[in-house]
């Protein structure tokens, strides 16, 4: 069982940085991949990016490439999103999930575990 608290979001200026961090509970954690996913009013669940347990590998979705920066400490059982450049259209409820499964966690729709999201509102 793996319980998963999100912190760090809040109200950004475009164009600003934000860190967002996955805090995750248990002995395990080394043994998952992790991912963020992100949710906007009316829309449906969004991939933003995925690690895998050793932290060797990344991969992310479109809109994030380039702008976005996920990783993991696993000595501190946390994973971290680094936000750079933020735009309106970011402005979204973010989760981060974990499975063993590394397929899963980049699917998103199967994840064992999901935290209970942290609210990202980028402001012009």
């Amino acid at each position: 069982q793996v319980q998963l608290v999100e912190s760090g979001g809040g109200l950004v200026q475009a164009g600003g940085s934000l860190r967002l961090s996955c805090a995750a509970s248990g002995r395990t954690f080394s043994s998952y991949s992790m991912g963020w996913f992100r949710q906007a009013p009316g829309k449906e669940r969004e991939f933003v990016a995925a690690i895998t347990r050793s932290g060797g590998g990344t991969y992310y979705g479109d809109s994030v490439k380039g702008r976005f920066t996920i990783s993991r400490d696993n000595a501190k059982n946390t994973v971290y999103l680094h936000m750079n450049s933020l735009k309106l259209e970011d402005t979204a409820v973010y989760y981060c999930a974990a499975d063993v499964a590394w397929s899963k966690v980049v699917a998103g729709t199967e994840c064992d575990y999901w935290g209970q999201g942290t609210q990202v509102t980028v402001a012009s």
